[in-house]
């Protein structure tokens, strides 16, 4: 049996089959999910910790650590990660 491999287009969205463009705002709320994870995990946080510095609730900051990303607008995670201290800045490369 051959095995065979596939180059990866950068975005595991469009190597998934959703479109670029939908492809391109996935991608985006995953990497600010992950940022989100990181800062609750490097500073130690507890859930309740974390839900009172991003001014949500703790069952918010459970979906968030445990990766429920549909529950997440690109817009919302935007704001989450700009509650931190952090700064978000779009780049677009051609």
């Amino acid at each position: 049996m051959k095995k065979t491999t596939t180059t990866s287009s950068g975005n595991i969205f469009v190597d998934l089959g959703y479109s670029p463009d939908e492809a391109a705002i996935l991608q985006m709320r995953a990497d600010l999910m992950a940022d989100l994870r990181k800062f609750i995990k490097v500073r130690k946080l507890t859930q309740a910790a974390a839900a009172k510095i991003l001014g949500v609730s703790q069952s918010r900051v459970s979906d968030l650590i445990t990766g429920k990303w549909e529950r997440f607008s690109l817009e919302m995670l935007i704001t989450l990660v700009t509650k931190t201290g952090m700064n978000v800045k779009l780049k677009i490369a051609a």
